[in-house]
């Protein structure tokens, strides 16, 4: 199941009948009828119209909950370097959304328009606000965000291919691991997926289907988690670029790289230079099955930021072997370099990480300048239990995090390592 269509919501309504005395327009498509015409929406031959147009939209919902355990019990209670399963030994409710939207689908050769609204409410909201829409509502662990709300559209113009356009909230393209526990192969994130991607944007993307096996990527936002005017952390935009590469080595082989540019940095942190101060992103990755049951996937990053002066780079290796339909093994790998200690931090209240972003007061611990190593392992068991469940899975880890030049950030300072097992459980309608 891929959600619930809005004609099974509306099933009673599905033989009414509507008059309509003016032009119908919905996300920008238009029936023109006269005042005595009588339109059925939900018609069973409906192939073009607003009714056709109605049926393709669904309504989807997920519930996410997690457990990070940790047998050294820090002081602090955190996780450190662990956005997600931040706090040790805690069960909590991670994510529950529901989304409203209608797919467009770039294959087809037409104008296709669609839309995708999500809400989200969990402790996974804290570190995905943007600046002045939802980082004031409330200071407990479980906040409320819309994690979406964007018009798309396909257009069949330029290339064969066409363009696909998104505009509104929109979270970010770059790198392997998304907000959604189902776009990953584990619970916790890599370093690279925390402290040197963008989470969140208010903008627009672009993705030009060139031909078959070439894509090229590009966008214009407001800056990372931030929005518009005094919303904003300084008064710059910034911009992506990158390129999509398919069907390489006889469909074995897609590439990705994606670059961006522009500040960063917060006009109350650095004053009126963070207005030029770029933060340069870098992001590349491939994907290689070996063969039908185990996909192997590289991640190389690197961030460079002129305002705080501050280098990140680091390579993350995914492996992941589907041992049937509803069981997978899965491996990470990752080594990450902090070469200030500025970007690696743990966040010790429920908006210190939006402060950061917003420049004000926030409550942090960090480290010096360390090389983290980290090793995650997992199992996935995702079976298929129909009964109108689009998604059930079951997800245990246990992972090793080690700074690598004797530094001791771990367990309130007390170890150069962390060990730390649990994973979650996401169910999905």
């Amino acid at each position: 199941m891929n959600g619930i269509t809005l004609k099974r919501i509306l099933q009673p309504l599905r033989s009414a009948v509507f008059k309509v005395s003016a032009t119908l327009s919905v996300a920008g498509f238009s029936c023109i009828s006269p005042a005595s015409a009588q339109v059925s929406i939900f018609h069973n031959d409906a192939k073009t119209g607003i009714g056709s147009w109605l049926n393709d939209v669904t309504l989807k919902g997920q519930i996410e909950g997690g457990i990070t355990a940790n047998p050294a019990r820090p002081a602090d209670g955190i996780n450190y370097g662990n956005f997600f399963g931040d706090h040790a030994n805690q069960v909590q409710l991670d994510q529950v959304y529901l989304t409203l939207s209608r797919d467009i689908d770039p294959a087809k050769s037409d104008w296709q328009i669609g839309f995708n609204l999500q809400a989200l409410y969990g402790s996974d909201a804290r570190y995905y606000h943007l600046l002045g829409i939802s980082d004031r509502m409330t200071s407990d662990r479980y906040q409320f965000i819309p994690a979406q709300a964007h018009i798309d559209v396909h257009a069949p113009i330029i290339t064969k291919g066409g363009l696909d356009m998104q505009a509104g909230i929109l979270q970010a393209p770059m790198g392997r691991e998304g907000m959604d526990p189902m776009s990953r192969q584990f619970y916790t994130l890599a370093y690279t997926s925390e402290y040197a991607v963008p989470f969140e944007h208010v903008g627009a993307m672009f993705n030009l289907h060139v031909d078959d096996r070439y894509d090229v990527l590009f966008g214009l936002d407001t800056g990372n988690q931030t929005t518009f005017g005094r919303r904003d952390n300084n008064d710059e935009p910034a911009a992506y670029f990158g390129l999509n590469i398919h069907h390489l080595l006889h469909d074995k082989l897609d590439i990705t790289y994606l670059g961006r540019v522009g500040p960063e940095n917060s006009i109350r942190a650095l004053g009126h230079r963070a207005n030029t101060a770029q933060r340069f992103w870098n992001d590349l990755s491939a994907a290689y099955k070996i063969s039908d049951k185990v996909t192997l996937t590289g991640e190389f990053n690197f961030l460079h930021d002129e305002g705080l002066r501050a280098e990140t780079y680091s390579f993350v290796s995914f492996l992941t072997w589907d041992v049937s339909p509803s069981f997978s093994f899965n491996y990470r790998g990752e080594i990450f370099r902090d070469n200030t200690g500025l970007m690696v931090a743990s966040f010790l209240d429920n908006r210190s990480y939006m402060n950061a972003i917003a420049g004000k007061t926030s409550y942090a611990v960090s480290a010096p300048p360390t090389t983290y190593g980290a090793l995650t392992l997992g199992v996935s068991y995702h079976p298929d239990l129909g009964h109108h469940i689009r998604t059930f899975a079951i997800r245990p880890e246990i992972r090793f995090d080690r700074s690598l030049n004797g530094t001791s950030p771990f367990n309130a300072g007390r170890n150069t390592g962390m060990f730390t097992f649990g994973g979650d459980a996401v169910l999905g309608f």
